[in-house]
Order: structure tokens, then C-alpha cells, then sequence
């Protein structure tokens, strides 16, 4: 076993990934206070052709050093966009069919294993590191997705649960 070089790797440039093909899903980041932590969902979002992605509320925009410090250029990649209120933006998605999850735990939420993704578009909302999600945002959302957990905790870091909920999507839609 040797590890891959970058020319090994045969990495695209940006110009061939915008053109790629995209699974049918879209992030949105709902007052993310770290910079490292949207430094690394945009990581994330590229590494997962992920359609698009929101930066909404106190969530920092690039071009700003500590995100790209975590992004390693995923800013220039991954199609993204500001919005400053969220309950805006889920409601203009919905206007256009795009059916809107949180990553959350509540009463009603759907193991990750268990979601059946619809045939649609869907957007996930991820929430501040926290508060989590907003409520006001609950009524608005088709539904919310848990990640099983058996530690005491029951709560992980919004880049791993991105990671984790981004990559399963992944893995059935590409």
C-alpha cells in the first residue's frame, strides 16, 4: 500500500466540477457562528456535488481568511448564495417544490437510515452550534432527520453531522 499523489488523484478543475452533475440537494446553514465550521461544510458540499449551498443569518460569507482556510478553494467550487432571513428563503424554496428537512432531533424526526428521500429536490437545514435550529423554523419543514446515536451526548458538531447526513444522501443518489 502507497498513498496517492495529487496527480494520482486525478482531481478536476473547477470549471469541469461546476459542469458535473449534482445530487438533487441543497444545505442551508441557519446562523453557523464558526468560520472553520463553513470553511468545512463548503469542503463538504464539494466533496458531495451538493447543489447548492445558503449561508443564512450570522453565518459568514467568503471570502473571509478562516473560511478559507477550511474550504481549500470549495468556495470557488460550490455554487452558494446569502440570504439574511431563513424563514424567507424555506418559504420561497417550498414555493418551488424544493421539500425542506432539518438535521435535528424532534418529536417526529426520521432516523437517517430510515428517510426515504422523495423523487424531488430537498434542502437540509443545519443549525447553529447551540441553539440548533430556529423554532420558528419547525412548522415550515416537511420533516427532520436524526442521526442515531448511543453515546450520552446525543449531539455532535455541525460539520460531522453535514458529513455524515451529506454522505448518505450521496451514496443513494450518485
Amino acid at each position: 500500500m502507497k498513498k496517492l499523489s495529487m496527480s494520482a488523484l486525478n482531481r478536476i478543475t473547477p470549471d469541469e466540477f461546476k459542469k458535473r452533475p449534482k445530487i438533487p440537494v441543497m444545505v442551508i446553514l441557519d446562523n453557523i457562528r464558526s468560520m472553520g465550521n463553513v470553511g468545512s461544510i463548503f469542503r463538504t458540499c464539494d466533496a458531495f456535488t451538493v447543489e447548492k449551498l445558503y449561508l443564512c443569518g450570522i453565518t459568514a460569507t467568503p471570502p473571509h481568511k478562516d473560511i478559507t482556510k477550511t474550504a481549500l478553494g470549495a468556495t470557488e467550487t460550490v455554487e452558494w448564495e446569502y440570504a439574511e432571513n431563513v424563514v424567507d428563503l424555506v418559504k420561497n424554496l417550498k414555493k418551488n417544490n424544493i421539500k425542506i428537512y432539518l438535521v435535528e432531533q424532534t418529536d417526529i424526526s426520521v432516523l437517517l437510515h430510515q428517510f426515504q428521500f422523495p423523487g424531488e429536490k430537498i434542502a437540509l437545514i443545519l443549525g447553529n452550534e447551540v441553539f440548533g435550529v430556529a423554532e420558528d423554523l419547525l412548522p415550515l419543514c416537511d420533516g427532520a432527520i436524526e442521526i442515531p446515536q448511543r453515546g450520552t451526548k446525543h449531539s455532535l458538531n455541525v460539520t460531522i453531522a453535514a458529513g455524515i447526513v451529506l454522505w448518505e444522501l450521496f451514496k443513494r443518489k450518485s
